[in-house]
């Protein structure tokens, strides 16, 4: 009979701390191989990981531990220590950088096992000849690629000879762009958003899938009724210290382009503000990564009940990095409570290791042709004739709410400058009779990114990503107001011109009727997310190549041995 042995009580802790994701880093190697090339190999796991080390960054800026081991995996015996030296360590992230030949199943193989099947894991190898590291990481490929499982190869190049070599600049690139992937994968799941209301204005584009989404990423949806937001507001659930130094540092950036008729319009904005202190608050205690408010109609614009403000201040200040206490962390934030669209930008916030999202309606879609006509009724004949806009077209993006703040300006720009270019005048009373401010600035040109949107299908099961790089922007003045002037001029306007969709493509194509844009996010890195989520790559441009050398990642091979990408994604659902 078993001995009775009493069970170990663990230590209370007040707060829970979300876990951060850890990359381990390990070298294999074969045991027959000479002891000045087995210390070249345990160079090289101590020079991938200091590569990789601080310049892999989660939305906060916290940089993602890694470690790595100077045991070669030589075979089981090998494989089952570092194996154990990772758990201990938390590593739920792997990179294998071979620099010998050695045996998949021995290896590698035999450390992956003891993850779960759903640990990322990256093979990065330099392009050698000596010892053929890259023999074996097509061969570790392969055999993963056989029974299904992803895997990224990096085939890259640092030389051939020498104790201490050192991958190329693209090589590194490369690593990282996986490793932002592999962290966004991994950091969000078992991770919440918070969602204000029911549906979404009944736009079924933006419902919250609850069981796709936590099959598919891991997140889980807490939702709350509006009424909650409501009542804490009359209870005045907040610190009123707070509230007067947000409305003071509102007050001192934004000013007079603050529009208030009287003390009632003052209150309003006030309560708009004091959403922004409540909800933060509730997040924090949720540990939530993200959120999203309906607003419409209960909220704002149904006159059965009392219309409140409109929360477009809090959406913007929780999509943007920095608020009256300073630099923040964004934390993406839907309006409308569009789930697909809180996706979206949670994902690229990750990618992009913290960059701020941009929500904004699909609103008007300007054909190169058009753009001319209104000029030439405005009386505008000295154009630019080169221009993007005047060649190509351009995408008008505005909403009333969700625009981060940084979008006012270049990245980099200090706050006092970028609120220089935000006012905040009186929301529509048509759309809002509870009145507030609306948010509005317009985007300068010269900004580089992804625009995007999320889209979930019954059919498949699947979710996909619809995407394109692009860039922002702007015409002469008078044709720009012109422009707004049809739309609605109150709102922030961000003017976007993608590299590879045709304007008629792009009119055609969109999924929804909100997309996204997240600045210097490379192509690269959203790629091998969806490999590692499992979300559909949707890019029906025509002018686009199938591959772009040095922006796109190379397919995996799993996709390839299984019919292709969409194939393979299809068939893992299934199973």
């Amino acid at each position: 009979m078993a001995k009775k042995i009493e069970a170990k009580h663990l230590a209370n802790i007040i707060k829970a701390t979300p876990k951060v994701p850890v990359i381990g880093v390990f070298a294999t190697s074969d045991p027959r191989i000479d002891k000045e090339d087995r210390i070249r190999c345990q160079n090289i796991a101590k020079m991938a990981a200091d590569t990789i080390s601080g310049l892999v960054v989660l939305p906060d800026k916290t940089p993602v531990p890694v470690v790595y081991s100077t045991v070669l995996v030589d075979g089981e015996a090998q494989a089952d220590i570092v194996a154990q030296q990772f758990r201990k360590a938390g590593v739920d992230i792997l990179v294998c950088v071979p620099d010998t030949w050695a045996f998949p199943q021995l290896t590698t193989i035999s450390l992956l096992q003891q993850f779960p099947l759903n640990t990322p894991i990256n093979i990065t190898c330099g392009n050698s000849g000596p010892r053929p590291g890259v023999v074996y990481a097509h061969a570790l490929n392969g055999a993963l690629a056989q029974y299904g499982r992803m895997a990224a190869l990096n085939v890259g190049t640092w030389p051939d000879t020498g104790l201490n070599p050192k991958m190329t600049d693209q090589t590194a690139k490369n690593l990282i762009d996986w490793c932002y992937a592999a962290v966004t994968a991994v950091a969000l799941r078992g991770r919440r958003v918070v969602i204000f209301g029911h549906d979404s204005m009944g736009m079924e584009t933006a419902l919250a899938h609850i069981l796709p989404i936590r099959n598919t990423f891991g997140l889980e949806i807490t939702r709350l009724d509006m009424k909650l937001l409501a009542d804490m507001l009359s209870k005045k659930a907040y610190k009123e210290k707070d509230l007067k130094a947000l409305r003071g540092w509102i007050d001192k950036y934004v000013g007079k382009r603050l529009e208030l008729r009287d003390e009632a319009d003052s209150e309003r904005f006030n309560q708009s503000l004091a959403m922004y202190l409540i909800v933060r608050d509730l997040m924090a205690d949720l540990n939530a990564v993200g959120g999203g408010f309906m607003s419409q109609l209960e909220w704002g614009s149904d006159l059965r009940g009392i219309p409140l403000p409109v929360a477009d201040g809090m959406e913007s200040l929780f999509n943007s990095t920095f608020d009256h206490e300073g630099q923040k962390a964004p934390l993406p934030y839907a309006t409308e409570a569009d789930v697909q669209g809180l996706l979206t930008m949670l994902f690229m916030t990750y990618l992009s290791g913290g960059n701020p999202p941009l929500f904004m309606d699909f609103r008007k879609v300007w054909e190169a042709w058009e753009i001319r006509e209104l000029a030439k009724k405005i009386g505008l004949t000295s154009l630019e004739k080169k221009a993007d806009w005047y060649t190509k077209g351009l995408v008008d993006g505005d909403n009333s709410g969700s625009a981060a703040f940084d979008w006012a300006a270049e990245s980099g720009t200090p706050i006092k400058k970028i609120m220089d270019g935000v006012s905040m005048p009186l929301a529509d009373p048509g759309y809002f009779p509870g009145g507030g401010n609306s948010v509005t600035f317009m985007t300068p040109a010269g900004i580089e990114g992804i625009a995007a949107r999320c889209a979930y299908s019954s059919t498949s099961g699947l979710f996909s990503m619809i995407w394109d790089e692009a860039h922002t922007t702007d015409v002469p003045k008078e044709l720009g107001q012109a422009m707004c002037n049809l739309t609605t001029p109150t709102w922030p306007h961000t003017f976007v011109v993608p590299k590879y969709a045709s304007m008629v493509e792009y009119k055609q194509y969109p999924p929804a009727n909100h997309f996204h844009m997240t600045w210097d996010l490379p192509v690269a890195r959203l790629q091998h997310w969806m490999d590692l989520a499992g979300v559909l790559s949707v890019t029906p441009w025509a002018a686009r190549p199938a591959f772009i050398e040095g922006v796109d990642r190379p397919k995996p091979l799993v996709h390839l041995l299984n019919g292709g990408e969409s194939a393979f994604k299809r068939l893992t659902a299934r199973s």
